[in-house]
């Protein structure tokens, strides 16, 4: 079998965009939500982030004008990241820090384009773009939501080559391998405990990440969010 990248669900109007089309898609789409509104007092805005590595894992959040990076630094650890409490940071430029207790319209201020890290020592970078903003009305509870996230990736067992991994040797990591389907694993030569979860995050085989910490229920906080947007027409 060879590496797959599932369609990407556009979690505001459920249809199944490519990689590149979500891109395109999730602009218009959530554009669609703000226009007809009365009042239009509060700027939202819409970020696209992924890793330094690779766009195939993705994240379309859209933050209202107060929220702090703190808030965010929380979101990403919970939904990409968090394994063992690790330091994390902001970045615009190469080495200029931003403060956490910024806001995202202070950021947009700064810089279009930012990095995050998290863990100084098993780095995972994440790059950070503001690509929409989009005029709403005061009072509007959810501070973040989703509005799409990369499907996970389907990998190829790098033994058999015929199976889905479900798990990575964090030891055969090192050599460019480690991939291994359920059967596989089983069979594996290296000491279980070398073995990480397969799961849909950039820091997927690294330091002792496993998966969010606690589930993060992206449609329950979407529909609020759209359900106020819609009364406030």
């Amino acid at each position: 079998m060879e590496y797959q990248l599932p369609k990407t669900k556009c979690l505001i109007c459920g249809s199944d965009y490519t990689t590149r089309g979500i891109n395109k898609h999730i602009r218009s789409c959530i554009k669609k939500r703000f226009q007809n509104l009365v009042h239009k007092d509060v700027t939202y805005y819409l970020l696209f982030i992924h890793p330094d590595f690779s766009k195939n894992y993705f994240l379309y959040l859209l933050l209202a004008q107060n929220t702090q990076l703190k808030e965010l630094d929380k979101f990403l650890r919970d939904i990409w990241l968090e394994c063992c409490g690790h330091m994390s940071a902001f970045f615009h430029g190469k080495f200029n820090e931003i403060s956490k207790n910024y806001s995202i319209s202070q950021l947009d201020n700064i810089s279009n384009d930012i990095s995050y890290h998290y863990d100084f020592g098993s780095t995972t970078e994440l790059h950070i773009k503001i690509i929409g903003k989009y005029n709403g009305p005061l009072g509007l509870k959810e501070k973040i939501v989703i509005l799409a996230r990369n499907s996970q990736p389907i990998i190829p067992c790098d033994e058999c080559g015929e199976r889905p991994a479900v798990k990575i040797c964090t030891e055969c990591q090192w050599d460019g391998g480690g991939w291994l389907c359920e059967q596989c694993a089983r069979e594996h030569t290296c000491d279980e405990a070398m073995f990480l979860s397969v799961c849909n995050s950039p820091r997927v085989g690294v330091c002792g990440y496993e998966g969010e910490g606690r589930e993060i229920r992206t449609d329950k906080a979407l529909n609020k969010f759209l359900k106020q947007l819609e009364k406030a027409q």
